[in-house]
């Protein structure tokens, strides 16, 4: 086990499937408050199957909203499905991670095929729930939302094989 500076990534391959982690950029706070907390990063995984993508999953990390995720899809293509990170924590009244709003826009500038949202209600200091990002993604056209209850499983969307 070992971290991954942003952009690096890390396989795995055995019995002609290939894993593939990509370490990639969040920022847990803006400005000096990003310095002061701990270093976040997001995700991309990738299963190829046969040498073939099969599937293609994003997940955010305790990121905000910040132009380098633009970067995610633009390196790696079309994003089956996305782990979006939300809660709009704030600590003195600072943003720390994406609220619903910011996780709409992501949503939207990913476009990912399903979006599974998570960590939304996990603390006290959480000032934005699943009802404010479901809300503002319905008013963006985002259709494909699928919250995930505590020990529930979800099948991620897997390409066929082609």
């Amino acid at each position: 086990m070992h971290g991954l500076p942003t952009w690096r990534t890390h396989e795995r391959e055995r019995g002609g499937q290939r894993l593939r982690v990509t370490a990639v950029p969040g920022r847990h706070g803006p400005g000096l408050m990003d310095r002061l907390l701990p270093d976040v990063m997001g995700s991309v995984v990738e299963l190829d199957i046969m040498g073939e993508t099969r599937l293609r999953l994003y997940i955010t990390g305790d990121t905000l909203l910040r132009p380098m995720l633009a970067e995610v899809p633009r390196r790696h293509g079309p994003i089956d499905a996305m782990i979006i990170h939300l809660g709009g924590t704030r600590v003195f009244g600072v943003l720390l991670t994406m609220d619903g709003a910011q996780g709409a826009a992501l949503t939207e500038l990913v476009r990912p095929g399903l979006t599974l949202p998570v960590h939304f209600d996990d603390y006290t200091v959480f000032t934005s729930g699943l009802r404010d990002f479901v809300d503002r993604v319905k008013d963006r056209g985002v259709t494909e939302v699928v919250p995930v209850a505590r020990g529930d499983t979800v099948d991620l969307p897997l390409r066929a094989a082609g």
